[in-house]
């Protein structure tokens, strides 16, 4: 089921986590290797994506956290 552009998810692929579509690589698995410092082309080579494949993930994480609500309590 494609719950956001090029985003899917399949009880059958990685337990249900959101993957690109298409592929069996996790989104969170993308976002870690490009908070660690890799670029989008070593990301895309080494994971045979598309820049495409990396915008729909960050899309999809920007959408996913803009609805996060954060509470203080203090």
């Amino acid at each position: 089921m494609e719950i956001a552009k090029n985003i899917c998810v399949d009880k059958k692929i990685k337990n249900g986590k959101p993957v690109i579509k298409g592929t069996r690589v996790p989104v969170d698995l993308v976002l870690g290797k490009l908070a660690g410092g890799m670029t989008y082309e070593e990301v895309m080579k080494e994971y045979d994506l598309t820049r495409q494949d990396i915008l729909s993930v960050l899309e999809y994480a920007s959408t996913y956290i803009s609805g996060e609500e954060v509470r203080i309590v203090a």
